[in-house]
């Protein structure tokens, strides 16, 4: 299953062809096809004749994906141009040793191999094979001439495979196959800039057992750390304890408390272009005992002592090239509270949401937002999906 933050509705009406070749993986090719298909992208499909063994023509139609297998079509002479005229992206998942042979020294003995020769790019392959045939000095070959013309190759990766060996051979996880089409048909208007995401709660303990925080689930930051590396950024994302997942794309950093967050953060910022500082950090955090508190029949006092400001500090260290986002988690006042929080702690872009909501804040695929910037511009948005958010905000910011 797609994760609800991989899902951009802003590449709504796209065309991508898939090439599906013969591997016990092809039927992977289904479950990326229903993502593409959900996501109201247009797909069409090849199934060389080998992929017919696995999986059948029917069963991608039945998802709603145009279908061709046979070389001619009496009726479509020119089946073959289309995908290079009409298709955004082509990806070939699975692809075979065969079919990366072929690719490699243009030949175009079938139709999948006719379109792909055809195909101007950009070219996605998600290899999947034997470990012996992809260590092969003859496929590994192939696969750096692809890489020179500027084909992405995406995997294999390393588990066992059908044949019960063991080593490189595994078709690529669909979800990542799933953002790296979706990476062909983004505007590359970020490529070049290197992008800092703090996501997630923060947790500060006060003994072994215990722990002070927030219910941040992180949705925001990973949409809008997913959003950049999408659009070509290099994105690195310093998130505490989430149990969402994020993709290969981005370069991850856990932590769990505060003050490592702060030091994590701020030692990457300075070589930043940007800082998305959506984690939801805890203001405060409790002294910790090294043993566990239990009951005595007493009230428990804890005093409680400041942590470090990351969005000021990135504020007050910000150069004249560097632009950074804030977030401002509020139950009231929404205006009032980005525009106060946008001064106050140097931003160029502060975006306020209500929090306790069903549609709105922690833990809501969705979100409501008030957004300003240092120029004075201030826009309300209604409920959107936080994906379509991150999208907003990153043109915004890119912009300033």
């Amino acid at each position: 299953m797609i994760p609800i933050h991989y899902q951009f509705d802003t590449f709504r009406g796209e065309r991508v062809h898939l090439g599906v070749c013969g591997s016990v993986a092809a039927y992977k090719a289904l479950d990326l096809t229903r993502a593409l298909v959900q996501l109201e992208i247009q797909t069409s499909v090849t199934l060389t004749e080998a992929a017919t063994h696995f999986v059948t023509p029917m069963a991608f139609r039945a998802l709603g994906a145009t279908v061709a297998t046979a070389s001619l079509d009496l009726a479509n002479p020119f089946a073959h141009l289309e995908p290079g005229a009409l298709a955004r992206a082509v990806a070939v998942v699975p692809a075979s040793a065969n079919c990366l042979a072929k690719m490699a020294h243009g030949l175009a003995d079938d139709l999948l191999s006719t379109q792909l020769l055809a195909t101007p790019g950009p070219i996605l392959v998600a290899p999947a094979m034997n470990p012996r045939m992809w260590n092969a000095p003859a496929t590994q070959a192939n696969v750096a001439i692809l890489q020179t013309r500027g084909v992405r190759c995406i995997g294999p990766d390393p588990g066992p495979v059908a044949c019960g060996e063991i080593g490189y051979g595994r078709l690529a996880p669909v979800e990542e196959l799933f953002l790296e089409i979706l990476r062909l048909l983004a505007p590359q208007d970020l490529a070049g800039q290197r992008i800092l995401v703090t996501l997630g709660p923060t947790r500060e303990y006060f003994d072994p057992a215990r722990f002070w925080s927030n219910p941040s689930t992180g949705t925001m930051g990973a949409c809008l750390a997913v959003a950049a590396a999408l659009r070509g950024a290099e994105v690195t994302a310093v998130h505490g304890p989430i149990a969402l997942s994020l993709p290969r794309m981005v370069r991850t950093i856990p932590v769990t408390s505060a003050q490592e967050m702060f030091a994590a953060a701020m030692d990457l910022f300075p070589a930043m272009n940007m800082a998305l500082c959506t984690a939801a950090v805890a203001d405060f955090r409790p002294p910790r005992q090294a043993g566990k508190y239990h009951k005595d029949g007493q009230p428990l006092t804890l005093t409680f002592t400041p942590n470090p400001d990351i969005l000021a500090s990135m504020g007050k260290a910000k150069t004249a090239h560097q632009r950074l986002l804030g977030f401002a988690a509020e139950t009231e006042g929404l205006e009032t509270a980005a525009c106060t929080k946008l001064g106050r702690k140097n931003a160029d872009l502060m975006a306020a949401n209500p929090i306790g909501g069903a549609e709105t804040g922690f833990a809501s695929p969705t979100n409501r937002m008030v957004v300003v910037d240092r120029t004075g511009r201030q826009e309300t948005w209604p409920t959107l999906p936080k994906t379509e958010i991150a999208w907003r905000l990153l043109t915004w910011l890119a912009s300033l």
